[in-house]
C-alpha cells in the first residue's frame, strides 16, 4: 500500500464544498507530521489541504504545573478538549484561529497561532484523539511494534539534545550535561518506559480499535494497510 493509495482514499471521502475532517493519530514517535506532510504534498493540489496539529491543544506547561500533571504531558487530561472541538466544528463554517506548540521550548507558543480558513481537507494530527472527539469524519492510526516506535524516540530526542548545544533557550539545554550515551539511557528508561510507553498501552491504543483506516509501519518506516499483504 502505497502512499498515493493513502491519499486517494483520503480524497474519495472528499465533498466540493465541505470541510472533510481526518484524523491522525498513534503513539509518540510513530511519524504523524511526516506522514501528514507527505499525504498534504500528495493530495495538492486539485484538493485544499491544511494540517494542523493537536500539540497546539495542550494546556500551558503552567496550568499542567498547577494541576500536578506537568509529567503527564500527553495524556488525554493534559489536552484543551473544548478548544479542539471549537476549531473541528467552526473550521466548517469560516477561519479559526489554531494555537501553536514548540518542541523546542517544550510548551504553547503564541508566535505560532495561526488561522486557518475553511480547506477541502482538515488534517489533524497528533495525540489527544483518544477518546475519538466528535467532528472527525476519518481517523487513521499508525500501527507499529513498540521496539521501533521506542528506536524512533531515543533517535528524535537525541537529534533534540545535540541541537541544544548551540541553543541555551532550547528545553533540551538542561540534558546537556549528560553524555551522549547517558543522555539515550534517559530517554529510553525515563522518558520512553515510564511516560510515553504506558500513555501507548493506556489510552493512545484504543484509537486503533476506532480509526476507519489502521497504517501499519515498519522498522524501515515503509508503510502497509492492515489487512494488505505486500510491500509498499
Amino acid at each position: 500500500m502505497s502512499l498515493p493509495e493513502l491519499a486517494r482514499r483520503i480524497a474519495d471521502r472528499a465533498s466540493p464544498g465541505a470541510v472533510l475532517v481526518v484524523g491522525v493519530t498513534g503513539s509518540v514517535a510513530a511519524g504523524k507530521s511526516t506522514l501528514c506532510a507527505a499525504l498534504k504534498a500528495a493530495l495538492e493540489p486539485p484538493l485544499r489541504v491544511e494540517v494542523v496539529s493537536t500539540d497546539g491543544f495542550l494546556f500551558p506547561n503552567a496550568v499542567l504545573t498547577g494541576r500536578g500533571v506537568l509529567m503527564r504531558k500527553g495524556y488525554p487530561e493534559t489536552y484543551d478538549v473544548e478548544g479542539l472541538a471549537a476549531v473541528l466544528e467552526g473550521v466548517r463554517a469560516g477561519p479559526v484561529t489554531v494555537p501553536g506548540y514548540s518542541h523546542i521550548i517544550y510548551d504553547i507558543d503564541p508566535a505560532l497561532s495561526r488561522a486557518v480558513a475553511p480547506p477541502d481537507i482538515l488534517i489533524v494530527e497528533g495525540l489527544g484523539l483518544t477518546p475519538r472527539p466528535e467532528g472527525l469524519d476519518l481517523l487513521v492510526y499508525i500501527d507499529a511494534a513498540e521496539a521501533d516506535l521506542e528506536d524512533w524516540f531515543a533517535a528524535r530526542f537525541m537529534d533534540f539534545w545535540r541541537a541544544a548545544e548551540s541553543d541555551p533557550t532550547s528545553f533540551y539545554a538542561r540534558f546537556r550535561a549528560m553524555t551522549a550515551p547517558e543522555a539515550e539511557a534517559f530517554a529510553r528508561s525515563m522518558v520512553w518506559t515510564q511516560m510515553n510507553l504506558p500513555n501507548l498501552r493506556e489510552h493512545i491504543i484504543k484509537a486503533r480499535d476506532e480509526a476507519d483506516l489502521v497504517v501499519r509501519k515498519r522498522a524501515d518506516h515503509s508503510l502497509m494497510l492492515a489487512g494488505d499483504a505486500g510491500p509498499s
